[in-house]
């Protein structure tokens, strides 16, 4: 670890032993390799290293109170693993896939993923429009701070099986993000949505989480005939 990034790295709070649980050792493990290699390789910004545990870890990982038991869980745009890895370290009921198109990023998170010891977390390389085909329909799409709401339900609703969700970590714009993207949510097959507070008493602010559920079409007209076309050509080589 680099002198800077370990005299600003700050002790775990007990609210991080309480929601790792047995897994508080690899969460720390995991914020040492972001302040570490995260920030060596540029994944992160070295003035986020002090708020890794509030900020990064701890908001992500409260996202596991609204994702239902046993799902298959993609992380879109996962850069170094946020929101997918805490996520994983909570919840070792799911079946989490770190999607990432960059090779510096996907080599950190396989890394990581190695590391930690996290069997039930695959790492995809390649955009989320490239992978209708080579990853299985999700119950759930995940994601934090990678665009604007309709672009990012414009990637993150096709890879979503019938009546799947995305869960997305917002910031204060939320509501309105919402209130202007309805109209292309409604062309993607989104159903309903939904603005949700999670992490009370863990992360203050409790982090905002934007639900946006998808009916028997995800993605829509355009793109059923992309997954039937997909479909045909069946399961491809993954890129590495």
């Amino acid at each position: 670890m680099t002198e800077e990034a370990a005299a600003q790295l700050p002790p775990a709070p007990q609210a991080a032993r309480d929601v790792f649980g047995e897994r508080f050792p690899e969460a720390v493990r995991y914020g040492e390799l972001l302040a570490e290699v995260g920030v060596g390789r540029g994944l992160i910004g070295p003035r986020e290293v002090p708020r890794l545990w509030g900020r990064h870890l701890l908001n992500c990982a409260v996202l596991a109170e609204v994702v239902p038991e046993g799902v298959t869980v993609c992380d879109v745009g996962s850069g170094a693993g946020l929101p997918g890895i805490p996520l994983a370290l909570t919840r070792p009921d799911l079946r989490i896939t770190l999607l990432e198109p960059l090779l510096r990023r996907t080599n950190f998170l396989r890394e990581v993923v190695e590391l930690l010891g996290l069997d039930h977390v695959d790492v995809v390389r390649g955009r989320a429009e490239e992978v209708l085909g080579r990853v299985p329909p999700m119950h759930v799409v995940t994601a934090r701070a990678v665009a604007p709401l309709d672009r990012l339900a414009g990637w993150g609703v096709p890879l979503l099986r019938p009546y799947g969700e995305m869960l997305l970590l917002k910031g204060d714009t939320a509501e309105e993000e919402l209130r202007h993207a309805r109209a292309a949510l409604s062309k993607l097959g989104v159903v309903d949505t939904s603005v949700l507070r999670v992490g009370e008493g863990v992360v203050d602010p409790p982090a905002t989480v934007v639900r946006v559920e998808v009916g028997e079409s995800p993605g829509g007209v355009r793109f059923a005939a992309k997954r039937a076309k997909a479909a045909r050509r069946g399961p491809q080589r993954r890129r590495h």
